[in-house]
């Protein structure tokens, strides 16, 4: 049976953070897709909302269910709202899920720092690209290092998006999730405060933390990151194939 990849990017960025995987699942032969949320990438006009991503996520995992099964993978604020999607009371047709770089709860003060922290590069002559240009580029290899930015940067959504990951009821939704999961976070992700949380709510759930690795994880070690889908996607087709030898 088919499994397409669904893949959810990040705060400020949009889909083409995605090219390297999505190159990597062309060569073998898997279907991919990258989407952009509102407010980002190819819909940098449009407001972002929580039901706007929802929606986005849901119309491409529906399309994708409907040629076999799903491995939806969410990075960052795309993983927390992917992780909030997949343990939704109302179940999605989600075979498998990769939460990369997204493992701390987005409220208090860690999320206040957060904002502030934005807000402070938003008002910079450049709303602080130069900064973010001069980090990437001794961080990101030259084989990823114009992916981040390419479909642009999506200041005018950054604090909104920020402020209403605050709603996401994450820890109800972790503990719904019952599908293969995978948290992967780079060593030195800002993001890893709650990973042992995350992991514990998780049935059968796995962490993975990649050395020598910032939030960037799919930038920075993009050939790891590429190993980590194709166990993803082997561990599925293991599952599968058990189920339907126990059927027969």
């Amino acid at each position: 049976m088919t499994t397409t990849v669904v893949m959810v990017h990040g705060i400020r960025t949009s889909a083409t953070m995605w090219r390297a995987q999505l190159a990597h699942l062309q060569e073998r032969g898997v279907p991919a897709v990258a989407v952009d949320l509102p407010g980002h990438g190819t819909r940098m006009a449009e407001t972002f909302t929580l039901e706007g991503a929802f929606e986005t996520i849901d119309g491409a995992v529906g399309a994708a269910a409907s040629r076999g099964r799903v491995l939806l993978v969410g990075h960052s604020m795309g993983g927390l709202v992917s992780t909030a999607y997949v343990g939704g009371e109302d179940k999605p047709p989600v075979d498998a899920f990769i939460a990369a770089s997204c493992t701390a709860i987005p409220r208090g003060l860690g999320l206040a720092t957060y904002r502030a922290l934005a807000r402070g590069f938003d008002r910079l002559p450049d709303r602080g690209l130069g900064i973010a240009e001069w980090v990437l580029d001794r961080t990101l290899p030259p084989e990823t290092r114009a992916d981040f930015g390419a479909g642009g940067y999506a200041y005018d959504a950054q604090d909104v998006a920020l402020k209403s990951l605050s709603v996401l009821d994450l820890l109800a939704a972790l503990r719904r999730i019952d599908v293969p999961t995978w948290f992967i976070n780079g060593q030195y992700d800002q993001l890893r405060l709650n990973e042992k949380l995350f992991v514990s709510l998780v049935p059968h759930a796995e962490l993975i933390v990649v050395p020598r690795t910032s939030h960037l994880v799919t930038a920075m070690r993009p050939r790891v990151f590429n190993a980590l889908l194709d166990l993803a996607l082997a561990t599925m087709d293991a599952e599968a194939s058990v189920g339907a030898t126990s059927t027969q």
